[in-house]
C-alpha cells in the first residue's frame, strides 16, 4: 500500500468515542491536541487535510443534561445545535497555536446527491484548502431528517474523499482493523493487512445489521471503502484511542488498507466520460487551442449553445474540427447562451449577479 508519507489529499473520520468522553460528555483535549499535532506536521509537508468529525451530540447532550441512550430525533438535533459551537471551538483554538484555522462546513446526504449543491459543496472546500485552511464537516443534524441523514460518519468521510478528490481516506475507529469476524467474541478471527477488493465473502464477514462491530461499525465502513476506493482513494481503518493516531499509522500501526482502483483523477474522469450528455456547447479555434494546454473553458471561447441542461449537467464541447470532449457545466443552458462569447468579466453585468469565471473548469473535463 502507499503509505501515508506519500498522500497529497487527505481525509480523516474522527468519532464521538474518541473526542468525548463516554461517561462525562467532556471533550478529550489531550487527545485532540495529539490528533491536531498530526495535522499539523502533514499541513508543513504541503499536504490538504480534510476532518470529517463527530462529536456535537455527544458535547450537546452533556450540556443540555439529556440521558444516555437513543435520543429522540428532536432530542438529537437540539444537542447538535448546542454541541456544534462548542465542537467548532474546540478544532480552532487547537488548530490556532499551528497557524491553521478550522473551516466549519455542515452537510446532509441531499447535499451530497443534488448535482448542483455538490458541486458547490466542491468548490467550497477545494477553495478553503487552496486558502490553507482545515475544514471540519459534519452532518448537518441539526436540520436533516432521517430522510436525507447520512446515518453515519464513515459514509460521509467517503462521500467527502470523494468530493474532494483524496488519495487517502483513514477510519479512525475503535478497532485496528477489518477482521475475518467479530475479535471481541471470537479471539481466533483474523485481521486483514490489505483488501485488494470487496468481495461477498468479505462482505459477509462485516455481518449483518445489528451485529457485533457491524451495526454503525465494519458494515458501513466497508460501504465506505466500496466509495472511496472506486473514486481512486485508498482506505484505512485503525486503531485512532492513541495520543498521536495519524503518526502511529504512518509508523506501522496495526491496520487494514483497501486499495485504491486508479487514481481520484483518472477515476473522475471516468465517471465525467461515463455520463450522458443533456447538451453541447459549440467553441472557436482559440478554445480549443487553449483547452490542449490544460485551460479551462471561458465563456469568451464559445460560439453557440443547443440543448436544455442545468448546472453540473454533462454537455458536449465541439469544436471546428468536430467533437473535443466532455464536461460538467457551471451554469445553465440559458445562462450560457447570455454569457457565450463574452468576456468572463463582463458576467455579472449580463446575468445580474456574479458568476463563476469558466463555463467548464479544467478539472470537470475530459478530451
Amino acid at each position: 500500500m502507499a503509505p501515508l508519507s506519500r498522500t497529497r489529499r487527505l481525509v480523516v473520520k474522527v468519532g464521538s468515542a474518541l473526542l468525548v468522553d463516554r461517561i462525562s460528555g467532556s471533550l478529550r483535549s489531550d487527545w485532540l491536541k495529539g490528533l491536531v499535532d498530526d495535522v499539523a506536521g502533514f499541513r508543513r509537508r504541503g499536504v490538504d487535510v480534510v476532518l470529517v468529525s463527530s462529536g456535537s451530540i455527544s458535547l450537546g447532550r452533556a450540556a443540555l443534561g439529556l440521558p444516555n441512550g437513543v435520543l429522540a430525533l428532536e432530542q438529537s438535533q437540539a444537542a447538535a445545535a448546542i454541541g456544534q459551537i462548542r465542537l467548532a471551538r474546540a478544532y480552532e483554538e487547537a488548530l490556532a497555536p499551528h497557524g491553521l484555522k478550522a473551516a466549519q462546513v455542515l452537510l446532509t446526504l441531499e447535499d451530497s446527491e443534488n448535482r448542483r449543491r455538490y458541486l458547490n459543496s466542491r468548490a467550497t472546500l477545494d477553495q478553503l484548502l487552496r486558502l490553507g485552511a482545515v475544514p471540519v464537516v459534519n452532518e448537518n443534524d441539526t436540520v436533516a431528517t432521517d430522510e436525507i441523514r447520512f446515518g453515519d460518519n464513515d459514509r460521509l468521510a467517503a462521500r467527502i474523499a470523494v468530493t474532494v478528490g483524496a488519495d487517502t481516506l483513514v477510519l479512525l475507529s475503535d478497532v485496528d482493523g477489518f477482521y475475518s469476524g467479530d475479535p471481541r467474541v471470537n479471539a481466533n478471527v483474523q485481521r486483514f493487512d490489505v483488501i485488494e477488493k470487496i468481495t461477498p465473502e468479505i462482505e459477509k464477514m462485516a455481518g449483518d445489521e445489528g451485529t457485533g462491530l457491524s451495526k454503525g461499525g465494519m458494515k458501513t465502513k466497508l460501504m465506505a471503502a466500496r466509495t472511496a476506493t472506486s473514486a481512486g482513494c485508498a482506505m484505512a481503518i485503525t486503531k485512532g484511542t492513541g495520543i498521536r493516531p495519524l503518526t502511529g499509522l504512518e509508523d506501522g500501526a496495526a491496520a487494514t488498507w483497501f486499495t485504491a482502483e486508479g487514481d481520484p483523477q483518472t477515476a473522475r474522469k471516468g465517471w465525467i466520460a461515463a455520463m450522458k450528455p443533456k447538451g453541447e456547447v459549440i467553441v472557436d479555434a482559440g478554445a480549443v487551442r487553449a483547452l490542449q494546454t490544460g485551460k479551462s473553458l471561458l465563456p469568451a471561447g464559445v460560439t453557440e449553445v443547443t440543448g436544455v441542461f442545468g448546472r453540473g449537467d454533462s454537455v458536449t464541447i465541439r469544436g471546428p474540427d468536430g467533437v473535443f470532449g466532455k464536461g460538467l457545466v457551471r451554469y445553465t443552458s440559458s445562462e450560457a447562451v447570455l454569457i457565450s462569447g463574452r468576456r468572463s468579466g463582463d458576467i455579472e453585468s449580463v446575468l445580474g449577479y456574479p458568476g463563476r469565471a469558466a463555463l467548464i473548469h479544467r478539472d470537470d473535463m475530459v478530451t
